[in-house]
């Protein structure tokens, strides 16, 4: 799709706006956020990715409007494991309840920056080096199979480890060890100390860029399209923070997750690969976008019903009880 110059900026301008108002509306004062403001706020952020959806179809037609669905699903889909590390940062990190929507904005904001970086980079290689689809073909393959093997293995032990870049800024810049309401620098006996709120917001951030190795190659194996790729990634990401409340408890009821992701980086990859072989020439057949979506759509309502089901019956288990032998 011919993106304009005009386009982009005008694109990145309402996306600030949003993101602005967001904070001014629903998250400038420190508060527990209810499950009802979190449903609302869900909705309000979905129904804006299914309006931009409209506009790209009105725009460029109906390839680059599933294009974007089907990259929005799979972004969406991936951030909800995304969900499940959070949970872990912010219990290493005891951040309080109150501050815990404050920690999730900025460190989605972080994250989203990076991932621009990495989507231009990613777009950069693509449109210089058809080659590079074999690669990211075989990675999101191999993503696959480590999905499926880390969900056999059921570790319930699971804690949030520092990545190295998190553990060096610690090293270097000096810090508090309680929280300072919502401040991210504080001076203490003339010295300027991190307060745990912006080393938390830092985690969040950088930790997602992690999970962008694994959801730019998918994302680019549904669409070749920059401008795409990184509405659908902002579109994914700024509703994170309040899908994080809305889901709450239920994200631990979701055990087939794992699979279904799985299935669809597994689907992605050999999409990727036919892509790559038609590109050098051989009489391979392509995946549509219709069918992407289809797929992607079928694997996520399949893997809920099933993870519900499971999780059921795992809370009857649980509640029955033990025979005692006479």
């Amino acid at each position: 799709m011919d993106v304009s110059v005009g386009l982009w900026a005008g694109t990145i301008a309402v996306l600030v706006i949003l993101i602005v108002a967001d904070f001014f509306i629903g998250g400038r004062k420190p508060h527990e956020v209810s499950i009802k403001e979190a449903g609302i706020w869900t909705a309000v952020w979905i129904a804006l990715a299914v309006l931009f959806g409209v506009f790209l179809w009105w725009y460029g037609g109906g390839q680059p409007a599933g294009e974007f669905f089907a990259g929005y699903i799979t972004e969406k889909s991936l951030s909800v494991d995304n969900l499940f590390v959070f949970i872990l940062i912010m219990g290493k990190f005891a951040v309080p309840r109150i501050y815990q929507q404050r920690v999730l904005m900025f460190g989605v904001i972080i994250a989203l920056v990076l991932r621009a970086v990495f989507i231009a980079g990613g777009a950069a290689l693509v449109s210089s080096f058809s080659w590079v689809f074999y690669i990211f073909g075989a990675f999101l393959i191999w993503t696959a199979w480590k999905l499926i093997k880390e969900a056999r293995a059921e570790e319930e032990d699971e804690e949030f480890e520092e990545n190295r870049l998190l553990k060096s800024i610690e090293k270097r810049f000096p810090s508090t060890d309680k929280y300072h309401g919502t401040k991210l620098i504080i001076r203490e006996n003339g010295r300027r100390l991190m307060t745990p709120m912006l080393i938390v917001m830092l985690a969040i951030g950088t930790t997602d860029v992690l999970f962008a190795l694994d959801s730019i190659p998918a994302i680019f194996g549904l669409t070749q399209d920059p401008y795409i790729v990184f509405t659908a990634n902002a579109f994914a990401l700024m509703g994170l923070r309040q899908l994080y409340f809305l889901l709450g408890g239920l994200l631990k009821k979701l055990v087939h997750l794992s699979y279904g992701l799985s299935a669809i980086l597994g689907f992605i990859g050999v999409k990727l690969v036919l892509h790559a072989m038609h590109e050098s020439g051989l009489h391979v057949p392509e995946i549509s976008i219709p069918v992407s979506l289809g797929f992607i759509g079928l694997t996520l309502a399949i893997t809920t019903v099933t993870s519900l089901i499971a999780a059921r019956k795992q809370g009857d288990d649980a509640d029955r009880p033990e025979k005692i032998d006479a």
